[in-house]
C-alpha cells in the first residue's frame, strides 16, 4: 500500500461511511481525519462537517472559536500520532475527543478522531469548563443561551468509550489495509451495531437517555433479588416491560411470569383471579381453579394498577406478602406460595394513604425497591430510537422489503409533541403513518394525526383561562420541567431561570411540587 493517503478515495468506502453514520446515529458524535501535519482532511475548505449539536455548531461558525478548535486539533492529533495507542484528550473547550493514530511502520499518516462529547465520570467538571469557554468566546448572554443545550450533549460511559474506540479502530484498520476484504470489516460493523443495540435496548425497553440508562442499571442490580418491586409511571410508559425485564434477566426466567391488571376486575372476581376458588364457592364455580399466586409459584407475578384495589383486597395482599400464605375463595385450607412480586401503578399512593384509600403498611411492603419510569416528554432524545424500532417492527409485520422512514419535518413534529399517551401513543401513531403512507418509503408530516399537527408546538397552558392563571400554569410547568432537567438541583435551576434561590424555593412551595416527581 502506498504511504500517501488518498483521503477522497477512503471517504467513498462503504464501511467508512457506514461507521461515520453509526457513530453519529448512536452518540451524535462526528468522526474526522487529520494528515501527518495535523490538518483536517475530507472536509469542505478545511471546515468541519455540520456539528451534530448546537454548541459545537456555534463554536466552529465563530471565527475565534473555529481558530481555537483548529489549533487544538492540530496540536492534539500531532501528539497522538507519535504513539500507537488510542488516546482520550480534553479540548480547551471542555469537550472530549478520542484519537486513534494512523501509522505504517515508523511513519505517521495522521489520525482518525471523534469529538464533541462529554465523559460520564468527569461530567460536572467538563460542563463547568465548557461554560467558561463559551463565556470567553461569546460573552455571558450568548454563552447562557447556548448552555441551555448542555444536557442534550452526548455523554459517554466507560463502556461507550470502549465501543467507540472499537469502531474507530475498524476505520483505521480499513485505511491501513486498503486491499482487505471489505465484507470482513462490514461484519465487524454489524457485530458492533448489535452490541450497541443491546446497550440501548434492554429486554425490549428502548432508550439511550440518562434516565433510561439509570433504569437499566437498576434493573440489572435487582433482577436476581427476590425483593418486591414497585414500578411507578404514567399510562403507556412500559411498566409491564420492566416486570418482564426483571423476570427474564433473573434466575426465575424458566418459570412462569403471570400478569394481572387489578383495575380490570371487581373485588370478587379479583380475589378469585389472585387466590383461586374451590368448586361450589359461588354460582358458576363448577370446578376448582388455581389462582395466579399458586400458578406463579417459583416465578414472578406482576400486579398492574395495584392502586385500583380496595382496602379489603389490600389486606389480603398484605398477608400474602408477610406470610407467603393465602386461602382460595370458599376453602378452609391455607396454601403457601413463593413468588417474586412486581406491582405497578400510575397513581400517587402516598396521597392515597393520606386520604385513607391505600394501606400504609402494604405500601411499605411493596416499596422495597422503587423504579420510576419517566414519561416520554421527559426523554425526547429517545424518540428517534423508538421511531426506528416501531418502523422496523411494522416493516416485519407487513413483510416489506424496505423499512419506511420519516421525513425531517415529520420527526420534528413528533419531537415537539408532549405525548400524553407516552410510548403507547407513539407506537400507535407510527402504525397509523405506515398504513397511510402505502407504498411511499418516506413519510411526510402531512400524514400525522391532526392532534399532533395542531398541538406539537402548542403550550401546555390552555388558552381559555384568565391571564394571571395562565402565567401561573406556565411558571409551574417551567419549574417542574426544570427540576426534572437539573435532577432537583435547585441552585442550578435558579441560576438557569435567573431567580434567587429563596424565590425559587418559595415558588416550589407555592405550587406544591413534589421532589420525588423529579427522580
Amino acid at each position: 500500500m502506498s504511504k500517501s493517503i488518498r483521503w477522497q478515495e477512503f471517504e467513498k468506502l462503504l464501511v467508512i461511511r457506514k461507521l461515520r453514520d453509526l457513530v453519529g446515529q448512536w452518540w451524535s458524535i462526528q468522526m474526522h481525519f487529520t494528515d501527518h501535519k495535523g490538518l483536517l482532511k475530507g472536509v469542505p475548505s478545511g471546515k468541519f462537517f455540520n456539528p451534530l449539536n448546537p454548541i459545537s455548531q456555534a463554536i466552529v461558525e465563530d471565527d475565534r472559536g473555529f481558530s481555537s478548535t483548529m489549533q487544538d486539533v492540530k496540536k492534539t492529533t500531532l501528539e497522538a500520532s507519535l504513539t500507537r495507542k488510542p488516546k482520550i484528550v480534553r479540548n480547551p473547550s471542555g469537550f472530549s475527543a478520542l484519537l486513534v493514530p494512523l501509522r505504517i511502520g515508523r511513519k505517521s499518516l495522521g489520525c482518525v478522531f471523534a469529538d464533541g462529547f462529554l465523559i460520564e465520570e468527569s461530567l460536572a467538571e467538563q460542563k463547568q469548563q465548557l461554560y467558561s469557554f463559551l463565556i470567553k468566546i461569546f460573552g455571558i448572554e450568548k454563552a447562557e443561551e447556548l448552555y441551555e443545550h448542555v444536557d442534550d450533549l452526548p455523554v459517554l460511559s466507560e463502556k461507550d468509550l470502549g465501543y467507540l474506540s472499537e469502531l474507530i479502530q475498524v476505520v483505521v484498520d480499513e485505511i491501513l489495509a486498503a486491499q482487505c476484504d471489505l465484507s470482513n470489516a462490514q461484519k465487524q460493523v454489524a457485530q458492533l451495531e448489535v452490541a450497541l443495540s443491546h446497550r440501548y435496548h434492554f429486554s425490549n425497553m428502548i432508550g439511550k437517555s440518562s434516565s433510561m440508562q439509570n433504569l437499566y442499571r437498576m434493573v440489572e442490580k435487582v433482577c436476581h433479588s427476590t425483593a418486591t418491586v414497585l414500578v411507578l409511571g404514567e399510562n403507556g410508559t412500559g411498566k409491564e416491560l420492566v416486570a418482564r425485564a426483571l423476570h427474564y434477566n433473573s434466575q426465575r426466567k424458566d418459570r412462569s411470569l403471570l400478569v394481572v391488571n387489578c383495575g380490570a376486575f371487581n373485588d370478587n372476581l379479583l380475589e378469585s383471579e389472585l387466590f383461586g376458588h374451590v368448586k361450589g364457592a359461588f354460582t358458576g364455580a363448577h370446578q376448582d381453579k388455581k389462582g395466579v399466586f399458586e400458578a406463579a409459584h417459583g416465578g414472578t407475578l406482576f400486579l398492574d394498577e395495584i392502586g385500583d384495589t380496595s382496602l379489603a383486597m389490600q389486606t389480603k395482599l398484605l398477608r400474602v406478602l408477610q406470610e407467603g400464605t393465602f386461602r382460595p375463595v370458599g376453602s378452609t385450607k391455607i396454601k403457601k406460595t413463593q413468588v417474586r412480586l412486581v406491582a405497578a401503578t400510575n397513581r400517587n399512593l402516598e396521597e392515597m394513604i393520606q386520604n385513607n384509600l391505600f394501606r400504609e403498611d402494604l405500601y411499605y411492603r411493596l416499596n422495597v425497591i422503587l423504579l420510576r419510569l419517566p414519561p416520554l416528554r421527559e426523554r425526547k432524545e429517545d424518540i428517534p430510537l423508538l421511531v426506528e424500532h416501531f418502523l422496523k417492527k411494522n416493516s416485519a409485520t407487513e413483510k416489506s422489503q424496505k423499512t419506511k422512514q420519516l421525513s425531517q419535518g415529520c420527526l420534528e413534529k413528533l419531537m415537539s409533541y408532549s405525548w400524553p399517551g407516552n410510548i403507547r401513543e407513539l407506537q400507535n401513531q407510527i402504525e397509523r403513518l405506515c398504513v397511510l403512507a402505502g407504498e411511499e418509503t418516506t413519510i411526510p408530516e402531512e400524514l400525522l394525526s391532526e392532534n399532533i399537527l395542531t398541538k406539537s408546538t402548542a403550550s401546555y397552558v390552555p388558552s381559555n383561562i384568565p391571564l394571571d392563571q395562565a402565567v401561573q400554569e406556565f411558571e409551574k410547568e417551567l419549574i417542574t420541567s426544570g427540576l426534572q432537567r437539573f435532577q432537583w438541583r435547585r441552585q442550578e435551576l435558579a441560576q438557569s431561570l435567573g431567580l434567587e434561590l429563596k424565590d425559587l424555593e418559595d415558588k416550589i412551595k407555592t405550587y406544591d411540587l413534589d421532589p420525588r416527581a423529579a427522580s
